[in-house]
């Protein structure tokens, strides 16, 4: 079993599954990383302290060419170019001190696959052991794994374009093989994601099951809630909840049987501002055995200044899940309930909470929306429209359409309701209006979970189309329609037609293969900003 051989390994000093004790020593020991004040390891990821998805191919072969969304997301490199980086790669590490970490990934299981991890660094090798699933101790003797994962942040590729690439570093799946090869990054996300983008293409393709960029949790009767979002709309603050177990915050599927599973054994959380008050469950998981990547002290200790982004502004931190009190042990569960779409409106112009129908939920999930707010250097002040298919769209490596379709399909037949929940801004735009308080999204959101809205009257949004509770427990109710905050309503409506018109031009790529009941889920303007007859 400990033969490295087979992979053409040769003369290597191999370290087997270490603790994460003995990996933060070995990181400390080469000088790769530091203690923070209370024993949290702090590392710098180097040149990359994000993923570089201009870097990131599929090899394109039998199994992937018929079935991959080509484009600028999945790019194609020959299965001769993937054999030249992987010799390099062996080569690379041959003759060195390696860490090697068996694990698995996929909770429920039914679907379990398992992943061996050979890494250049001892804490990359801490990160797999935080966030896979780790396999019990008697497991271990007869590991075999189905995907092999290897990682060499210090190999960078001196003919790139001979390789089929853009530039020295790298993140190759080969779906043939069953190798992911990370080369000249040391950021850790390279791996979990690469793993995230291989079962967004197995799962739906072979097993029936939807992968999705989610956080799940489950309620004292069994009913599961799904929360989807881009970065800064919520999903890890509102997915946990004293009154609710935490399935996981990033990653799960959703199988034929209606079961929600979680695909990792940890959190690989924001870190910049954070706070115990506003994020307490993150803050208090940073402690032995979290990984803080990117962060700064402040002057002259070893205390995390989390306001410092002078490194990046995608500062991290990796810990395995039972660092988190109220978690689902084992992490899947049954009977899917309400699903959350989470949008930071940066406009004004989506309501606080409204209840989408299949088409709407199939289109919204498409669409995968969100507002940034642009820097304020160059004096912009108007938000900028965000777009990410299925709300994951660099990991999706089948068209988004197969992914809503699946979506639209699970919902119909598990009768789950879908809420469009805006964190965003009322009152106006950003600059204007103010941001909607936490507490009366939670609020909604608790009323949603505990049945409060099922029979209350709704009325439609005049532009969009979503169906707005007139009422909502411990909500003031002239929220709940957003043109009501609007000081000018005439303002609100110019701006929502805008807000329109950025749907329907973002969703045109995707137009030719959607279906004509995902279709009527847009908002109710044609590009013309002609109100449609459905109406």
């Amino acid at each position: 079993m400990k033969d490295l051989g087979k992979y053409g390994l040769q003369d290597v000093k191999a370290h087997w599954n270490l603790t994460p004790e003995e990996l933060q020593k070995a990181t400390l020991d080469r000088g790769m990383g530091v203690e923070t004040d209370n024993g949290t390891l702090a590392i710098n990821t180097g040149k990359f302290t994000g993923r570089s998805p201009q870097d990131r191919f599929l090899v394109k072969d039998d199994y992937t060419k018929d079935r991959v969304w080509w484009g600028k997301i999945n790019k194609p490199i020959s299965p001769e170019d993937f054999d030249k980086l992987h010799k390099e790669i062996v080569n690379y590490l041959s003759g060195k001190e390696i860490y090697v970490r068996d694990g698995y990934v996929c909770a429920d299981p039914r679907y379990r696959m398992n992943v061996r991890t050979v890494t250049e660094y001892p804490w990359s090798n801490m990160f797999i052991y935080n966030m896979f699933l780790r396999p019990e101790a008697s497991e271990l003797e007869y590991f075999e794994e189905e995907w092999l994962i290897l990682c060499a942040p210090g190999y960078v590729e001196s003919d790139p374009s001979g390789c089929g690439l853009r530039q020295g570093n790298f993140s190759i799946l080969n779906f043939t093989k069953k190798i992911a090869l990370v080369g000249g990054s040391a950021y850790t996300g390279e791996m979990k994601k690469g793993i995230f983008s291989a079962l967004n293409l197995i799962l739906p393709t072979d097993k029936n099951v939807l992968p999705m960029h989610c956080s799940a949790n489950v309620g004292k009767k069994g009913d599961t809630a799904i929360f989807f979002g881009l970065s800064g709309t919520g999903k890890t603050t509102l997915s946990a909840d004293p009154d609710r177990k935490l399935i996981g915050d990033d990653e799960h599927g959703w199988t034929a049987e209606n079961t929600i599973f979680n695909f990792e054994g940890g959190c690989y959380a924001k870190a910049i501002d954070l706070t115990e008050e506003k994020e307490p469950d993150i803050y208090r998981a940073i402690k032995p055995g979290a990984i803080l990547e990117n962060i700064v002290f402040k002057e002259g200790t070893r205390e995390v200044d989390y306001t410092d982004s002078s490194i990046t502004q995608n500062t991290r931190v990796s810990y395995p899940i039972y660092h988190i009190d109220n978690i689902q042990q084992p992490s899947y569960a049954e009977n899917p309930k309400n699903i959350f779409f989470l949008t930071c409106d940066a406009f004004g112009v989506l309501p606080p909470v409204s209840k989408l129908t299949p088409g709407q939920a199939a289109y919204h999930f498409i669409s995968g929306y969100t507002a940034k707010v642009a820097g304020t250097e160059a004096g912009i002040t108007e938000p900028v429209p965000s777009f990410s298919a299925c709300f994951g769209e660099p990991f999706m490596p089948l068209h988004p359409t197969v992914y809503a379709e699946m979506l639209s399909r699970k919902m119909e037949e598990a009768g789950v309701s879908v809420w469009l929940i805006n964190t965003g801004w009322s009152g106006g735009p950003y600059g204007v209006g103010s941001r909607i308080k936490l507490k009366y999204t939670r609020a909604m959101i608790t009323a949603i979970l505990e049945g409060d809205l099922d029979d209350v009257d709704h009325e439609q949004h005049p532009i969009f189309g979503l169906y707005m509770p007139k009422y909502c427990p411990g909500v003031p109710s002239e929220m709940l329609d957003p043109m009501n905050t609007w000081l000018q309503k005439g303002a609100y409506i110019s701006k929502s037609i805008q807000l329109a018109h950025s749907f329907h031009l973002n969703f045109e790529k995707f137009a030719s293969q959607a279906s004509q009941h995902i279709l009527d889920g847009g908002p109710l303007i044609d590009e013309h900003h002609h109100l449609t007859e459905h109406v």
